[in-house]
């Protein structure tokens, strides 16, 4: 027997199982009382979508910026190439900008141990925040970036 017929064989014996199964599966539920149920009353979801604010987790004021702007990329979305576009997506250091309201020197902290996270990770050669940023095609590893510096700036401390 060739290759083809063995699978054609095959196929026709898992097809006869298959059957027989759902014959047996009709007969031992077929005393079961059922009633068809309407998904719109089981599933209930917003019809605008939010994340809710996660809790101040980080007690360090860098650790906590860097969560606030990880929670902004996810709830507002992440861009490249811009600090903010026009949809509002912001990129690493434009949610990290947003979240300072302003305060230059923790903005800065949370850039620089922003880098040092992703060095950690990715090497020595990321030469510069936006660049990484900008690097990437979607907004997966960026976003986790930026929740890993958070855990880094905490385990620094103050």
């Amino acid at each position: 027997m060739t290759l083809e017929e063995r699978l054609a064989f095959v196929n026709d014996v898992m097809t006869a199982r298959l059957d027989e199964a759902a014959v047996a599966y009709e007969v031992n539920t077929a005393h079961i009382d059922t009633r068809l149920v309407d998904l719109a009353d089981v599933v209930t979801v917003p019809l605008t979508p939010t994340l809710a604010p996660p809790p101040d987790c980080y007690t360090t004021p860098v650790a906590a910026l860097l969560q606030r702007a990880h929670h902004r990329l996810l709830s507002g979305g992440w861009c490249k190439d811009a600090l903010v576009d026009e949809d509002g997506a912001r990129c690493m250091i434009g949610a990290i900008r947003a979240e300072a309201h302003g305060d230059g020197g923790l903005e800065s902290s949370a850039v620089s141990v922003l880098l040092d996270a992703i060095r950690r990770q990715f090497g020595d050669d990321v030469d510069s925040v936006p660049s990484f940023n900008d690097a990437h095609g979607t907004s997966r590893v960026p976003i986790r970036m930026v929740d890993r510096a958070a855990g880094h700036a905490d385990a620094r401390g103050p």
